[in-house]
């Protein structure tokens, strides 16, 4: 893709998140890619975002919802980021990829290949410790670690109701997954 795509395509998601609210709106393999935030989905996030945020060692701060380009045909916009409090505090709509030191993905019924394939690939590949995907539709969450060039290395399935330790750079982060929910379709 040419620089004049690049920046029409992102021009094209600007006017997107604008006029669909209530839509996750990200670029994966050079698409537009939009998805509805169900209600699960946004608690799951809340939840996720109290239970880190009271344990995050200073000099660090979370997003949700902001872009993070990986390259000319994909940019993220992760449900829950760690990044440098300094840059958080910039306030900004896009950030560096670099920066990220955990991040953590919900799943919904359209995201399922992206979450489980597709992002782990991306996130390994710029050294993002750790990478969580909450799973709403299954009752567990999957966290991934020791990234490499074509992945993570690490990874456990942890069924909803038990206690989820992530040993991270930012330290031993504990999450209780017994509030989280799931979707009452959920598949087994």
């Amino acid at each position: 893709m040419t620089v004049s795509g690049i920046d029409r395509l992102h021009s094209q998601l600007s006017k997107l998140e604008d006029m669909f609210p209530g839509f996750l709106t990200e670029i994966v393999e050079g698409s537009i890619v939009m998805n509805p935030v169900r209600p699960f989905h946004g608690k799951t996030i809340q939840r996720l975002w109290s239970i880190v945020e009271a344990q995050l060692p200073e000099g660090w701060a979370l997003v949700s919802g902001v872009a993070f380009p990986f390259d000319d045909a994909n940019e993220f916009c992760p449900d829950l980021a760690v990044i440098p409090a300094e840059a958080e505090a910039e306030n900004r709509s896009a950030y560096p990829a670099d920066l990220i030191e955990l991040v953590a993905e919900v799943v919904s019924p359209e995201s399922i290949r992206r979450d489980y394939e597709m992002k782990p690939r991306w996130y390994a590949s710029r050294g993002i410790a750790n990478y969580l995907v909450l799973d709403p539709l299954k009752g567990h969450v999957v966290t991934m670690w020791n990234p490499g060039p074509d992945g993570y290395r690490g990874r456990d399935i942890i069924a909803y109701g038990r206690e989820l330790a992530v040993d991270s750079p930012l330290g031993k982060l504990s999450i209780p997954t017994a509030r989280l929910p799931v979707d009452p379709k959920a598949r087994s």
